[in-house]
């Protein structure tokens, strides 16, 4: 036999916030969100409403990522908010596609989406 000790409602679980009530469960990212904000210098940044621009990226646009490391770190943080901020599925998922040619625009398109969950910082899953 296992000794299995009880700690109570579960209020964090792989960096996920977790609010259990009696017939849902919410799970939401606001503390990570706040990380990503902090990593990359945007605490300050003006939000907006939608994830992506109308305008289609392009491979070649003509301009240079400053740091193309920087750029694969953001998306990799992205990549992790989808698992509570199903809305940015498919901007990530278009970003995702210049990780091995990212230039300057692609940067400014994936700092977009994250000024779009600054609006929104606590949205997330909620499961009945």
């Amino acid at each position: 036999m296992f000794e299995m000790t009880n700690l109570g409602e579960m209020a964090y679980f792989l960096g996920m916030e977790v609010q259990q009530r009696k017939n849902e469960v919410f799970i939401y990212q606001k503390k990570y969100l706040g990380e990503i904000l902090k990593k990359f210098q945007m605490e300050e940044c003006k939000n907006t409403s939608t994830p992506m621009n109308l305008e289609k990226l392009k491979k070649d646009d003509g301009s240079y990522a400053k740091d193309a490391s920087r750029y694969k770190s953001l998306i990799g943080c992205l990549i992790y908010l989808i698992a509570t901020r199903p809305n940015i599925l498919h901007a990530v998922s278009v970003l995702s596609r210049y990780l091995s040619c990212a230039s300057e625009t692609h940067m400014v398109a994936a700092k977009r989406v994250v000024r779009y969950l600054k609006r929104t910082p606590s949205l997330g899953v909620k499961w009945y």
